[in-house]
């Protein structure tokens, strides 16, 4: 039994990263959980393994009395001087009750419960390790797959990366080495879980964190990232040093910093803007290389309007609108991008007007079309009007005119300042 102990020790101290008091401990535990009846029927009593020469002993811990009437938890004075020469009655003393045959037998008999309890300590160790990792990039090689889900060996643990995780243009094989950002680590029954991800905005973060000493130092900050997973990110980013350029550290020389990144991310392009706390121009810089003619900021539905001309409509738009759409998650405002009013048709003009109309609260869009169709496009043109021409409008009573007269002032004010009677 001393050689299996110790090659037991040597194993998961080498191969699983356990201590080697961990796993004595463990041993003893279960030794103690699956023996105890064939050991002795005392009521306190323990199993210790000697660290040098792991000997397995039971010891039953005794009560000192003249006269012994539980012969398995009680001992008599003059036994126990024997073992203790200074005993006295009332004394608790040590008492080795180890069978003949318990090192082997013992041992089979408490080798699931062995095994579980290391198993335990394992589970512990790879939380203790990982519990303040969240945020990290790890690497691993991919084991297997559980439905959907990607299976990573990271080491010491596995990772688990689900398919919300994943990026959907990558394919990964058995066998492929992949970085991944740690998302979370949640302590389960069954061991921890650590969730590991590609898509998440913060990879793209700590990518540039690793390759840019100007962030890792924080003389460039980031300020925000909007992202769709291997298609296009946008990140914004400032400097706190007015002799370094935030933009020009983050793309390196030749580009090499940025094309490192777009390697890890499998080909995802990268927009790399200058944050300013000027949203007009904030918007201007995450919109480019499209050229704006007007930014309007309507702080009060917090949209962000731009006209550009016709021919960089597609450009400041986007395929399938992501340009606009990364723009708008990057700074948080809603973005309407316009063509230019003098290249608009008269059908694209009154759409504009119904759709300026619709977004003031107490107008909607039922009554911004008849507005519209009657020939009252914007709000100026409302407020303008008597009363009875807005009665004139199929359907309109004199309440809901009043309504829209009121909506329209309120707007107005909130636009462009108190009007003057």
């Amino acid at each position: 039994m001393n050689n299996e102990m110790a090659a037991l020790l040597e194993y998961f101290q080498r191969e699983r990263g356990i201590d080697r008091e961990t796993v004595i401990e463990a041993v003893e535990s279960a030794l103690m959980s699956a023996s105890k009846k064939s050991i002795s029927p005392a009521k306190d009593i323990r199993i210790e393994i000697d660290r040098d020469s792991y000997e397995i002993k039971a010891i039953a811990r005794v009560l000192v009395v003249e006269s012994v009437k539980e012969p398995h938890d009680e001992i008599s004075l003059l036994k126990a001087r024997k073992i203790k020469a200074d005993a006295v009655l009332g004394d608790f003393i040590d008492l080795e009750v180890t069978p003949k045959n318990f090192g082997r037998i013992a041992a089979q008999t408490a080798k699931q419960g062995i095994l579980q309890k290391i198993r335990q300590a394992e589970k512990d160790r790879v939380f203790e390790e990982f519990k303040d990792r969240s945020g990290d990039i790890v690497s691993g090689t991919v084991r297997r797959f559980d439905r959907s889900d990607v299976v990573i060996d990271i080491g010491r643990a596995e990772g688990i990366m689900p398919v919300r995780e994943r990026v959907p243009i990558e394919e990964y094989q058995i066998g492929d080495r992949v970085r991944a950002l740690i998302v979370m680590i949640d302590s389960k029954s069954q061991g921890p879980e650590i969730v590991l991800s590609r898509s998440h905005p913060d990879f793209v973060r700590r990518l540039f964190e690793v390759e840019v000493s100007e962030i890792a130092d924080g003389t460039v900050e980031i300020k925000g990232i909007a992202r769709e997973a291997g298609f296009r990110s946008k990140i914004a980013v400032v400097s706190h040093d007015e002799k370094v350029d935030p933009v020009g550290a983050c793309v390196g020389m030749r580009g090499i910093r940025v094309k490192n990144i777009v390697r890890e991310l499998s080909g995802e392009k990268i927009d790399i803007v200058r944050w300013h706390d000027d949203v007009k121009t904030y918007v201007t810089n995450a919109l480019a290389p499209a050229k704006l003619i007007r930014v309007e900021v309507m702080e009060d539905t917090h949209v962000v309007r731009v006209v550009v001309d016709a021919d960089q409509l597609s450009l400041a738009i986007g395929k399938k609108g992501q340009n606009a759409r990364l723009t708008a998650k990057l700074t948080g405002w809603k973005i309407d991008i316009q063509k230019e009013e003098e290249e608009m048709g008269f059908e694209e003009k009154v759409a504009l007007a119904i759709a300026d109309l619709a977004q003031i609260e107490g107008i909607g869009e039922e009554w911004a079309e008849k507005l519209v169709q009657i020939g009252f496009l914007t709000l100026e043109g409302i407020l303008a009007a008597d009363a009875s021409d807005l009665e004139a409008i199929e359907g309109m009573t004199a309440e809901a005119a009043e309504q829209i007269r009121s909506a329209a002032e309120t707007a107005y004010e909130a636009k462009h300042g108190k009007i003057e009677e």
